[in-house]
Order: structure tokens, then C-alpha cells, then sequence
């Protein structure tokens, strides 16, 4: 009976599996705890990345509306400056004509 286990050997025994259990079971929680919060990071990258999808296309369409804004500007400008020209050039021709006498 030399590989006899003592009752209190294997109280020993079982308390120390026991206690390994436990230790386990901490590190497992803690694990699970991890994974969770990684997902949720994960999560709110994924929003975060689409907010900021979603506004980059929202500043392509505002420059892209700036930019038709800013031409009517310089459209408006460049009819005014035609109008004016034209009027100075009508101007001359007529007086041309009214000192040629037509």
C-alpha cells in the first residue's frame, strides 16, 4: 500500500485544486471582462469611422457648393465689367460717328 493516498494528503490536495480553481476562474472573468471592452472599442471605432466617412462626404459637397458660390461671384463680376465695356466702346463708336458727321 505504498501508493496509498492519506485522507489528509488528499485534503491537501483537493484544497490546492480547489484554490487553482478559483485562481482560474479570477483570471477567466478578467478575460471576459477584457474581451467586452474591446468590444465595445471596436464598436465605437466602427461608428467613429462612419461619422467620419459621413462628413467627409458632407465637406466634399460644401467645397463643392462654395466653389459654384465663389464662381457666381466672379461670373456676376465679369458680366458687369462686359456691360461696362461694351457701354465705354458704344460710347465712342457714337461719338466717332457724330463728329464723322453719319
Amino acid at each position: 500500500m505504498e501508493d496509498a493516498v492519506t485522507r489528509r494528503e488528499h485534503e491537501e490536495f483537493a484544497k490546492r485544486m480547489s484554490e487553482e480553481n478559483d485562481r482560474q476562474n479570477k483570471r477567466i472573468d478578467l478575460l471576459e471582462q477584457s474581451v467586452l471592452q474591446v468590444n465595445d472599442l471596436i464598436t465605437s471605432v466602427k461608428v467613429l469611422a462612419t461619422n467620419m466617412e459621413n462628413m467627409a462626404k458632407e465637406q466634399k459637397k460644401q467645397g463643392e457648393r462654395m466653389e459654384k458660390l465663389e464662381g457666381k461671384d466672379g461670373e456676376m463680376w465679369r458680366t458687369a465689367v462686359t456691360h461696362v465695356l461694351v457701354a465705354i466702346i458704344g460710347a465712342v463708336i457714337a461719338y466717332f460717328f457724330a463728329k464723322v458727321g453719319m
